[in-house]
């Protein structure tokens, strides 16, 4: 493991309090990202200005505008890949999705999303071994994602509350993306067949989603009708938890509405 003395750090601090942003003091110092993260998590908790200390109105709360095409593409992500923690009751708590570092579009996808919704929060990027967790500080996150709870998702119910139903009814498209980015793909399948004594191969894109949520499958199913998308369920590997779109013309909506991760 690497020590930086105290003078580095302290020469770190002082240009994140000035604005540089944590990847350019990571560069500018040859230092780990996470290591100026957490450095300046500590700084911020020493000055009592830790994120989130001082929470923004909420659009629950306190009838704040809230961004509803961005909500509901989070929304979205959440109910995929995405979970609500709290390290203890004296800290804020925080919503991550985890994003494969395959897919940087995604993350930056996410990470607007997050901004446009909690616009006066912090919002940041963690570093994982092949994936990064984008992550915002509230204390309203309960207020915004009422699903969260103890345990998995797929062992307790998964139902939006009439005002989520009601955004993602004017925005069903950006709940549709959200879902396919967190727990869906877009394949290309292929297929052989014999045709003038010739065999020949054909290949046709096709969307997945996959959770072992009934009821998150359900809601992505439900959206899927209202957009008038034809969708089967379909078991892969004796995994039951797949939704495919696989029909030319729906998938045609797909390709102009959501598209392949990038």
């Amino acid at each position: 493991m690497i020590h930086h003395g105290t003078e580095v750090r302290q020469q770190v601090l002082t240009l994140l309090r000035d604005g540089v942003t944590n990847a350019d003091a990571a560069r500018r110092f040859d230092i780990p990202l996470g290591t100026v993260g957490y450095w300046k998590h500590l700084d911020r908790a020493k000055r009592d200005e830790r994120p989130g200390k001082h929470d923004p109105k909420c659009p629950r709360c306190d009838s704040r505008e809230l961004d509803e095409s961005a909500y509901s593409y989070l929304l979205g992500l959440y109910l995929g890949d995405g979970h609500i923690s709290q390290y203890s009751e004296h800290r804020v708590p925080n919503l991550m999705v985890t994003c494969a570092e395959s897919w940087p579009g995604l993350m930056d996808d996410c990470e607007r999303a997050m901004r446009a919704v909690f616009p006066d929060n912090s919002v940041c990027r963690v570093r994982k071994s092949g994936c990064r967790n984008v992550k915002v500080y509230s204390k309203h996150l309960h207020c915004m994602f009422p699903q969260h709870g103890p345990g998995r998702k797929h062992d307790r119910p998964i139902v939006l509350e009439p005002w989520q139903r009601e955004i993602v009814g004017v925005h069903p498209w950006e709940f549709v993306r959200g879902l396919i980015h967190s727990d869906g793909c877009r394949i290309t399948n292929w297929t052989t067949r014999v045709v003038g004594g010739e065999r020949k191969r054909y290949e046709y894109p096709r969307y997945f989603f996959t959770n072992v949520s009934d009821d998150i499958r359900r809601l992505y199913t439900d959206t899927l009708d209202t957009l008038g998308v034809r969708w089967t369920h379909c078991t892969r590997g004796g995994n039951p938890y797949n939704i495919s779109v696989a029909h030319r013309a729906s998938v045609a909506l797909m390709d102009a509405h959501v598209g392949p991760k990038y």
